[in-house]
């Protein structure tokens, strides 16, 4: 019987982006089901009764939540072709150590920039996104991607933050490429893939969502 894979997922969530990427990277055929995290389905709450968050990983009626350990997952059991994750086990430690800074640091930071309702806040925050990311270029170096030669899992992990690096740039009128030239050149070359330009939104679609959310809570 053939694998039955479900994400249940919301268009603009960088962490469903991340599961999106790996399992084209993989060439795993899957339902993709939209949620609607005002009205989240009975399918979710049964899936992720802890968090009740998405991207939820159904394979074969088993959940897998939480987006760093579904892409840990899926490179585990659907192993057979390239692997995200390298099989050394430092190397593999150093991944799990990035992807792990990017939801730690890059998340929080940036939203600081799109929620910000004062000018005070709004340069804290960028400062702070900035900081952070010059922190992952330092760590890219010259390399293509960051685990070296191959697209891997750091890069899954941090990529989709690239659809919104448009809304962080016009919230915050600032340019994260005059900062950061060669984390964008890793994202364009990121880009060139078929797996993650297809599973990216529009930056300008991206973009509109956050001027609804910031209308909604009150900032403009």
């Amino acid at each position: 019987m053939a694998d039955q894979v479900v994400l249940l997922d919301f268009w603009p969530s960088m962490f469903g982006m991340r599961l999106r990427i790996a399992l084209a990277e993989k060439g795993i055929e899957y339902e993709y089901k939209e949620e609607d995290l005002k009205n989240k389905s009975p399918l979710l709450l049964k899936m992720n009764p802890v968090h009740k968050k998405i991207p939820v990983l159904i394979h074969n009626g088993k959940p897998v939540c939480e987006s760093l350990i579904a892409l840990q997952y899926i490179d585990g059991v659907w192993n057979e072709k390239s692997s995200l994750l390298p099989s050394d086990p430092y190397l593999n430690s150093q991944a799990l150590f990035w992807a792990d800074y990017v939801d730690k640091k890059i998340y929080g930071a940036a939203t600081k920039v799109w929620t910000a309702k004062t000018a005070e806040d709004l340069e804290a925050g960028k400062k702070e996104l900035i900081d952070y990311l010059k922190v992952l270029e330092g760590e890219l170096g010259d390399k293509p991607y960051f685990g070296g030669e191959t697209f891997g899992y750091v890069d899954v992990s941090l990529v989709p933050f690239y659809s919104w690096f448009y809304a962080y740039e016009t919230c915050g009128k600032f340019s994260i490429e005059a900062e950061c030239p060669k984390l964008i050149a890793w994202a364009k070359r990121c880009m060139e893939k078929e797996s993650v330009a297809k599973s990216l939104p529009d930056s300008h679609k991206v973009y509109e969502f956050v001027l609804t959310l910031r209308k909604a809570y009150g900032i403009d």
